[in-house]
């Protein structure tokens, strides 16, 4: 326990250090939420990749879909590296920094006001940020006080309340730069803490092979053997499901678009293609690989694990050396604190930019930078609360509040941003239908079948599931939007000024 609380204090003093070093490089608004723009490949990546991971997916994603799929929950985490990092970096790394430097776009809505000339659209796209961002935050906040009271001994509220305190303080002292080096470190940790921790667990059953063999004797709720060591699982469909939602939904979400915003050129885009992508093969898959096989440490009671989903990852943590339990926590530490400095710095940007400022034409640069920081307080304080009411009510999992949050805002916001780089056809109003459906759909389904317990499986696929559900969303969204363009048109006035701001593609000093 000694080593453990040393790797933990170190680990929080060094956070604390980095926002008190860059508490003075940050001079104005774009600094604070953009690192000036200024930012290499390596900073990019990583930050790009511990956004992405979190507790949510070591704790919550990797138990609950290692229990259901098996090894082949592998999967998810392969679909995180190629759909997830690889292709985003691909296909919308190049043209978000150029496109978003030529509109001096700052965050997402204030993107799509640029893009599509439209006010309304910023205004409701902060909005919808704003409030989805909540349940995401509560989950990271879920996932970490579970494995934080497993290894400590302290209650999970305790731990929620010092992790937001932690975070708020390095964030609003430095903002992006301060997240930026902290992402680095914490993607360190990450990579070490999981290889360390997948190759500890596999040891207990005989490594490998000793461990797949024993997986293979665990009967389905049918009594056949074999599938939860097979390639594909016991249930392919939904698992295709659970690929789409946590690797597509990157490409629409705020604080992981964001970081394309922040990139210094094309040659750092490229670099951090390769660097992102590894990471995620790493880290997701190392992830998923590990949660895998969770039924070898968990007691099976009438189908369902005895701990709980959000208890099977903390469970197997007994069986590997004390010291390196340790190093686990600080790296679900590492991947929690910088995907809530993304989600916060993202939210109080978001607020102040997009809503506030508007309504306030004269506000300076300084006034704007504290109005920032004061929210991101008062973000983190709703979260906590929200994180709080959930994890005393044992219903309530990680992977579902996850779900719900990203359904929303991939839902909304993905098909919209996508076309938006390509296109110069896509229309408000199919930019506003997305919106209103994205939210729609997920509000209905959280209503009907996540709350109100009902049923519907379709060729297979779990219709109430709220993970089906955010992947149905997305693809909804791409569909929709190009169908109600072409029923609709652009005023001549827009699409002259949409003609416009493609030409920035042709532009060299971008």
């Amino acid at each position: 326990m000694v080593g453990m609380w040393i790797i933990l204090i170190a680990y929080l003093i060094l956070m604390v250090g980095i926002g008190v070093y860059y508490r003075r490089k940050t001079a104005n608004v774009t600094d604070f939420v953009l690192g000036g723009r200024t930012l290499g490949p390596w900073f990019t990546a990583f930050a790009y990749g511990t956004s992405y991971f979190s507790a949510v997916i070591f704790v919550g994603y990797a138990g609950r879909f290692g229990w259901s799929y098996g090894v082949a929950s592998t999967w998810v985490g392969m679909g995180n590296a190629i759909i997830g990092s690889l292709l985003p970096w691909l296909i919308l790394g190049r043209r978000s920094r150029i496109m978003s430097k030529h509109l001096q776009a700052k965050t997402m809505p204030e993107f799509f006001e640029k893009r599509y000339n439209s006010k309304t659209l910023k205004t409701i796209a902060a909005l919808i940020i704003f409030v989805f961002l909540i349940p995401y935050t509560a989950s990271v906040y879920n996932g970490l006080s579970r494995l934080f009271e497993k290894g400590f001994g302290i209650p999970y509220k305790y731990c929620i309340i010092v992790m937001a305190v932690f975070t708020a303080f390095y964030v609003i002292l430095g903002g992006y730069k301060a997240t930026a080096l902290s992402d680095f470190i914490q993607g360190v940790f990450m990579l070490v803490g999981i290889s360390a921790v997948v190759l500890a667990v596999l040891n207990k059953n005989g490594g490998l092979g000793g461990s797949i063999d024993k997986m293979a004797e665990i009967p389905n709720k049918e009594g056949i053997t074999g599938e939860f060591a097979s390639i594909f699982g016991p249930d392919p469909v939904n698992l295709l499901g659970v690929v789409i939602l946590t690797s597509l939904g990157t490409w629409g979400l705020p604080q992981m678009v964001g970081k394309f915003y922040a990139v210094k050129d094309d040659k750092s885009v490229k670099i951090g293609t390769i660097v992102s992508t590894v990471f995620a093969v790493v880290v997701a898959g190392g992830c998923y690989f590990l949660g895998g096989f969770g039924r070898l440490f968990v007691d099976n009671v009438e189908g369902a694990p005895a701990t709980g989903f959000d208890g099977i990852v903390p469970e197997m943590m007994n069986a590997i050396p004390e010291l390196l339990f340790g190093v686990v926590i600080v790296l679900v530490l590492s991947a929690s604190m910088s995907t809530l400095s993304s989600l916060v710095l993202t939210s109080s940007s978001v607020l102040t930019i997009d809503l506030i400022k508007p309504l306030k034409k004269d506000m300076d640069e300084k006034k704007e930078l504290l109005i920032m920081r004061i929210f991101i307080g008062v973000f983190l304080l709703i979260s906590v609360v929200l994180a709080i009411f959930t994890l005393e009510n044992p219903t309530t999992i990680i992977s579902t509040l996850m779900s719900i949050s990203w359904g929303a805002l991939a839902g909304a916001f993905l098909a919209p941003y996508l076309y938006g780089l390509y296109s110069r056809k896509i229309t408000k109003a199919a930019v506003g239908a997305c919106f209103f459906c994205g939210i729609g759909l997920t509000v209905a389904h959280m209503i009907y079948f996540t709350f109100g317990k009902h049923e519907l499986v379709i060729g297979g696929l779990a219709i109430h599931s709220a993970i089906n559900a955010g992947a149905i969303t997305m693809i909804f969204g791409l569909i929709l939007v190009p169908l109600v363009s072409l029923f609709t048109k652009n005023k001549p006035e827009d699409q002259k000024y949409y003609d416009e701001v493609f030409e920035c593609y042709k532009r060299d000093d971008l």
